[in-house]
């Protein structure tokens, strides 16, 4: 598609850790692309959503959430944030109503309001449930960040204010060609996704215990005649103590895990879907860059 008058560009989405970026880019694209959690950092690597409209194709890069590098996986996090504002036509910068500015929020904002990077528009997300007397100055301190292009109230999780934010951005994108053949929302090969669909999952069932030391795996995937697909994935932990946690008394959390994500996984794969996870210990794999390489991050 190249039809005279058509964009298309990268938007990158920066901000700080669990603001709603993961939540944003699903909404935006309609599909799940983006592994979700209540877990500060759970994006690890770029992940690109697209959307694709009339007149329009806008790729979305869900970004890590920036912070101070303590390893070798949170450095390459960091770097692929620099790559991709660099890179990006337009940004948004993405703020938590329920939460004043802080000086996280306004470190981000230096870096993404610099004179001559690409136009900012700010989105103060999780506005749902509150009534103007919050979110009027929520608003308001936002564009006191200045140089912003807009500000944008939404609800990633509700859906709310999104399709006036995208055609807001979507505007300011070059001239160009749709790069990806309609129908595609995502640049990630499948066994990406579904790698990040099991680590979702994961984190959310173990919470605040073995967060940040899980990866996840895709080993295998046969399809079977007249069966379903089956689909071989290793949790990866770095102590015996965390692979306990992530089995379970009886293998009870890992057999919540893969029930929990079989559902998204057939929704990738578009059949049914047996699903096999086992718990490996490899340790210290967050500062191995073998093991980074290996596990595409």
């Amino acid at each position: 598609m190249n039809e005279p008058g058509h964009r298309s560009g990268v938007i990158a989405l920066a901000g700080r850790p669990n603001v709603g970026k993961s939540t944003l880019v699903n909404a935006l694209v309609g599909e799940h692309v983006a592994a979700v959690s209540a877990t500060p950092q759970t994006t690890r690597r770029r992940a690109l959503g697209v959307v694709t409209r009339t007149g329009y194709q806008a790729i979305l890069a869900d970004l890590p959430g920036f912070q101070k590098p303590f390893d070798r996986l949170t450095e390459r996090m960091q770097r692929g944030v620099d790559a991709a504002l660099a890179d990006a036509d337009a940004t948004l910068l993405m703020l938590d109503a329920r939460v004043p500015i802080g000086p996280g929020d306004r470190f981000i904002a230096e870096r993404v309001l610099r004179p001559g990077s690409a136009p900012c528009v700010v989105v103060v997300n999780k506005v749902d449930g509150l009534g103007p007397d919050r979110v009027l100055p929520a608003l308001a301190a936002a564009a006191e960040l200045g140089g912003v292009h807009s500000v944008h109230p939404v609800s990633a999780l509700r859906g709310d204010g999104i399709e006036g934010l995208l055609e807001d951005v979507a505007a300011l994108l070059p001239p160009g060609p749709s790069y990806f053949p309609e129908g595609v929302t995502t640049d990630q090969p499948v066994e990406h996704r579904i790698a990040e669909l099991v680590r979702e999952q994961a984190l959310r069932l173990t919470r605040d215990e073995v967060p940040h030391a899980v990866a996840v795996e895709v080993e295998e995937m046969r399809a079977r005649k007249g069966g379903p697909t089956v689909v071989e994935a290793s949790l990866i932990c770095e102590t015996e103590s965390q692979k306990r946690i992530l089995v379970g008394k009886g293998g009870a959390m890992v057999k919540a895990i893969g029930t929990a994500a079989r559902p998204q996984v057939e929704a990738v794969l578009g059949s049914s879907v047996y699903l096999e996870i086992r718990v490996r210990v490899r340790p210290s794999w967050r500062r191995d860059a073998a093991e980074l390489d290996r596990l595409g991050v």
